[in-house]
């Protein structure tokens, strides 16, 4: 199996705070050029060929550096990888270099017949290990480390090891980098009542190449606690809490705002990511 390390090292991108790059957006992107240091496009909203979307972003990318996530490669399905989709992913990626390409620790595919959404997989050794070879496939075919994210869950199967303890598992066997999403990790620990800072400890602390900030919705009524990963909200005073103590734990890490639905204004997605600037700003300040 070829290893992370024999695979050029990830291109540079700025350790700053980017956003996500969606539709309302575009026009004015490209008609004012505000100062942000890097945005963030989902991979499958690239793979037709042409259109105006590719107009878009051939132009973005000339004064913004790029982050490709993708939500469709179902690393965690039994089900063959989909190398049309595969395909398709190392065409844009070539076409573009993004600095990171990131995808998720999650399934959506079974017999051949496609989920939208990021399913929580078992915390096994049997799911590492398939884990671990699909990434190791994946990261073949791109001829570079991918980036895994952990994803939000609300039900809990018959584990083996805790989530981060098979994230870290499931890192060392494939040789991927991580990508941290805090507010997952806080979305997780209340919906499964464990520490969240004894998460980020289990973590291995040289894996943590992006960071992922975002809003979530808290339910009300419920006999337990739940929170849905809505992404829909500014990030909550807990979150930016946890995203002090990740800083601590990773060092200054480039960090993303998600806002996927009810987009407000630019100015909002800015504000956020000024915000978690000015926390890597004092984290990198600091002495080591």
């Amino acid at each position: 199996m070829r290893r992370a390390s024999h695979f050029p090292p990830l291109k540079p991108i700025p350790v700053r705070a980017g956003i996500g790059l969606r539709a309302p957006h575009v026009a004015r992107i490209l008609a004012e050029r505000p100062a942000i240091h890097w945005l963030e496009v989902h991979s499958e909203n690239y793979f037709a060929a042409g259109g105006a979307a590719h107009q878009a972003l051939e132009r973005i990318r000339t004064d913004y550096p790029l982050s490709f996530h993708g939500v469709g490669l179902s690393l965690g399905s039994v089900d063959p990888l989909d190398r049309a989709h595969l395909k398709r992913l190392g065409e844009i990626v070539a076409r573009y270099e993004p600095a990171l390409v990131s995808e998720h620790l999650s399934w959506g595919t079974v017999n051949a017949e496609h989920w939208n959404d990021l399913l929580p997989l078992p915390h096994t050794r049997e799911a590492a290990a398939l884990l671990a070879v699909r990434i190791a496939e994946v990261q073949e075919s791109l001829g570079r480390q991918i980036l895994l994210e952990n994803v939000s869950s609300y039900l809990r199967f018959q584990d083996e090891m805790t989530e981060a303890e098979f994230i870290a598992e499931v890192q060392q066997r494939s040789g991927c980098a991580l990508l941290l999403d805090v507010n997952n990790v806080y979305v997780n620990s209340v919906n499964h009542r464990f520490d969240p800072i004894e998460y980020l400890a289990t973590l291995p602390q040289e894996a943590v190449a992006e960071i992922h900030l975002a809003g979530h919705t808290r339910k009300a009524g419920l006999a337990d606690p739940l929170i849905i990963d809505s992404h829909d909200d500014f990030v909550s005073t807990e979150v930016w809490a946890l995203y002090e103590h990740a800083l601590t734990r990773f060092g200054p890490q480039p960090t993303l705002i998600e806002w996927d639905a009810r987009i407000p204004p630019l100015e909002a997605l800015l504000g956020e990511a000024a915000r978690a600037d000015d926390l890597l700003q004092v984290r990198h300040a600091e002495p080591a």
